[in-house]
């Protein structure tokens, strides 16, 4: 499909933010193309327009009612609980209502699936769902993507690859998105309670709090690369860190017994258990 050249992202939080950063600063296909001149940004708050305008010179409106130009990729940008309203605001505009080209619809909104999203935008739109994370802000982001009832293999391929400028963008069906959200996208806040953990750990053996920080974070970041350019798996990283009677066993047998994996159980649990019940809201 033809790249898009006129965005109306819904929302201009951190994920809208985030998203509309890494596509202006990407030099790969396709977001290549997109520069902030294409972008207009829908955000209530004023203050937040005025920083949106002044770091990143897009256009920035209230409301969709103030959107000037016919969109032909709309990111719907908002939080599930809001979401119905947005839509039901966005569909009475003519410029999102353009039967003879209409819009291909993105939604980053946790548990909402696309069959509740496609009834109710505007007629004729296409819908591709997304999971993305917060690293996107970095570049980093590991996105999943699905299709809609009302969407083409082309138009979802064209969105992975956009998701892809910003990190990893995975193809997964709609009924792993639950278990989608609870990994990758609710993930960094483990992996950065994780650090606060291991700091404030350090920092009570009489390390110093600011190295005990850096090391923490180094760590992490180390042991990904590690994992993911060696080809390791997990279980053979971990095996081959621990040397029988050291320290590593003794650390993992205290974390164990204290509950350590039943711990990331019980938090992805509770995240699909959220994630199915603002699919209901």
């Amino acid at each position: 499909m033809e790249p898009a050249k006129r965005i109306v992202i819904i929302g201009g939080g951190k994920m809208g933010e985030a998203i509309l950063s890494g596509w202006i600063a990407s030099d790969a296909a396709p977001a290549d193309t997109i520069e902030a001149k294409d972008i207009v940004v829908v955000t209530p708050g004023i203050d937040r327009r005025d920083f949106l305008e002044g770091m990143y010179a897009v256009a920035c409106v209230g409301s969709p009612s103030e959107v000037t130009v016919r969109p032909d990729l709309v990111v719907l940008a908002v939080k599930p609980q809001v979401m119905m309203q947005v839509i039901a605001e966005l569909s009475q505009e003519e410029l999102f209502c353009d039967g003879e080209q209409p819009a291909l619809f993105i939604s980053i909104a946790a548990g909402l699936e696309t069959a509740r999203l496609v009834h109710v935008l505007p007629e004729g739109s296409s819908l591709v769902r997304v999971m993305p994370n917060m690293p996107l802000m970095v570049g980093a982001g590991a996105s999943c993507v699905c299709a809609s009832a009302a969407s083409t293999a082309e138009q979802v391929e064209y969105v992975a690859a956009l998701f892809g400028c910003l990190g990893r963008a995975l193809v997964v069906d709609e009924g792993d998105m639950d278990a989608v959200c609870a990994v990758s996208g609710s993930g960094p806040a483990y992996v950065a309670a994780m650090v606060e953990s291991l700091r404030d750990a350090a920092a009570d053996a009489g390390l110093d709090r600011q190295v005990a920080e850096d090391l923490a974070l180094q760590t992490v970041l180390g042991t990904a690369q590690l994992i993911m350019e060696t080809g390791m798996t997990p279980e053979a990283a971990r095996e081959s860190i621990c040397s029988p009677g050291g320290t590593t066993l003794a650390a993992l047998d205290a974390m164990n017994a204290a509950g350590f994996d039943k711990v990331f159980r019980a938090g992805v649990e509770a995240a699909v258990r959220r994630s199915k019940e603002l699919a209901q809201l």
